[in-house]
């Protein structure tokens, strides 16, 4: 399994790449479109606050969304961004406070989601002791990242973030080739023999309870609805896969690479399903 120092160059508390919903405007509550589906009881425009959003910004039915069919509010995650716009961006006037700005801040809030979402695997690839070879590039990688982050809005709105994204994911791929590949040189016992996966693979409502997915490449995967029980996930390339209502109950994934926390809550798993430390057991899991 991949070795990983205990802590990369930007701890995730001082990056703050979890969010933080006490220090958040309830960005994704108005700035985010969403329609009526299995996800959403409701329609709402962009720039609309959705009627559930209290005037302190906090959810009213927080504790029972899934109840009352927002399934896709427990299952999003902003890496953090919400905060970063509001405290830092803004430095802490709400759209509320001031609303001739509201629209812009709605229009950065996206932007730099993206930029969180690439410190956290950034910030990850960096605690992997196989991709060392590249942790240079990757701290340089890290650090426009960060300065990104820290741009005022009208420069967050003019970046190319589809090209800086393609940059990173060079060195993404690149990171996860150098440490599945160690991975595999230290696999003690018969050989895995993977037959499953590849980059975009369509494996929707496929069955894999207790698959052998270890090393397996399953960036971008479409894993909805797939049966994943008992499944071991270690070392296996996750980034970008779609787990929606997929099973990990009794899974191993403790030791796979870019899984995030949006993935997970948008899976089904128990007590049993084995995570990266750095994630949270949702609170709609099975006990």
């Amino acid at each position: 399994m991949p070795d990983k120092q205990e802590q990369g160059p930007d701890e995730q508390g001082g990056l703050q790449l979890q969010a933080d919903c006490e220090r958040c405007f309830g960005l994704c509550c108005v700035a985010l479109p969403f329609a009526a589906s299995t996800d959403f009881a409701i329609d709402k425009d962009s720039g609309t606050p959705c009627h559930h959003l209290q005037s302190d910004f906090r959810c009213g039915v927080h504790s029972s969304l899934r109840q009352r069919g927002m399934r896709g509010c427990t299952v999003y995650d902003c890496f953090g961004a919400g905060q970063m716009v509001s405290q830092v961006t803004y430095n802490g006037h709400d759209w509320r406070q001031a609303p001739g700005t509201a629209k812009e801040m709605y229009d950065v809030f996206p932007i730099m989601r993206q930029l969180h979402e690439l410190l956290w695997y950034l910030n990850e690839a960096l605690t992997l002791q196989p991709a060392q070879v590249i942790h240079t590039d990757l701290r340089l990688s890290l650090e426009e990242t960060r300065r990104m982050t820290q741009l005022p809005p009208e420069s967050l709105l003019r970046l190319d973030v589809a090209a800086h994204r393609a940059d990173v994911n060079q060195l993404l791929l690149r990171t996860s080739e150098l440490v599945r590949d160690d991975a595999r040189k230290k696999h003690k016992g018969p050989p895995v023999r993977q037959k499953i996966g590849g980059r975009g693979a369509d494996l929707m409502g496929a069955k894999l309870k207790g698959a052998d997915l270890r090393y397996a490449n399953l960036r971008g995967a479409y894993l909805i609805a797939s049966d994943l029980r008992g499944a071991d996930l270690r070392a296996a390339d996750l980034i970008g896969a779609d787990f929606r209502d997929a099973d990990l109950r009794g899974a191993n994934l403790a030791n796979s690479l870019f899984l995030t926390q949006f993935q997970v809550n948008a899976a089904k798993g128990d007590a049993n399903t084995k995570l990266p430390p750095s994630l949270s057991r949702p609170d709609h899991w099975t006990r």
